[in-house]
């Protein structure tokens, strides 16, 4: 028997911890993507090589979600980039373990390296400077698992431009998304910034992404499910050509 995906009721066993974070991204894969595959991860031999080669265990998170669907593009970097197993490294600095580049190179996330022992450690973010004496590595989520589901959620916005749509937003705009969508359990980030950080909503097969008010992205299941939700918030969306 197949059962129905509760996104939202799986998500807030997901933000608990790791195994509830894989099973979040295995619900969501067979939802909203196609269902995970055995093929869909790295090896235990391509973890190996690449600990062998940087000197380092890597953290059983960071091995969990590789092993599980690491090499699935659609939902680690439609956008964005996760690194496979031997893109992996350490940033100059010495600072941290680097698993994932912004698309244009804006920017990286990494594991700090005195941090890497921890089974689910915290993720840094570290923003591209001229200056590169001013780049610091900046709190992003308290957990790795965390950041493997904000990494599905949001590779899933850039899916395709049938249901998948962007909104320069105004307070308007967000006081439309507050009423008519739910608020999704998952935290605000980056870790600490109360006042710019992401939230993510629910709707009818739809999924949205408001960043401090400034952006909204959405994503339904199907076009008429982002056609419904755009719908909700009326405004000059992206790919909304009628």
């Amino acid at each position: 028997m197949t059962h129905e995906f509760d996104l939202a009721a799986s998500l807030v066993d997901g933000v608990r911890g790791r195994s509830g974070a894989w099973s979040f991204i295995r619900g969501f894969a067979g939802h909203w993507a196609s269902p995970l595959e055995v093929t869909d991860g790295w090896s235990e031999t391509d973890l190996a090589a690449a600990e062998e080669r940087l000197g380092v265990r890597l953290p059983a998170a960071l091995r969990e979600a590789y092993l599980l669907f690491g090499r699935r593009q659609d939902l680690t970097s439609n956008y964005d980039v996760l690194l496979g197993p031997a893109e992996l490294y350490v940033d100059e600095a010495g600072q941290a373990l680097v698993f994932r580049h912004e698309n244009q190179g804006a920017a990286s996330w990494g594991i700090l390296l005195d941090s890497l022992q921890d089974d689910d450690p915290a993720v840094f973010s570290r923003t591209d400077l001229a200056d590169k004496s001013a780049e610091r590595w900046e709190g992003w989520l308290e957990r790795l698992s965390l950041c493997f589901i904000e990494i599905v959620l949001s590779e899933s916005l850039h899916a395709d431009e049938e249901r998948c749509d962007f909104l320069d937003s105004d307070e308007s705009d967000v006081e439309s998304l507050e009423e008519n969508f739910v608020r999704l359990p998952f935290p605000l980030y980056p870790t600490g910034d109360d006042e710019n950080g992401s939230r993510w909503f629910l709707g009818q097969d739809a999924l949205l992404r408001d960043d401090a008010g400034a952006a909204i992205f959405a994503r339904g299941r199907t076009a008429e499910d982002l056609d419904r939700a755009r719908n909700l918030i009326p405004a000059d969306w992206l790919n909304d050509y009628c």
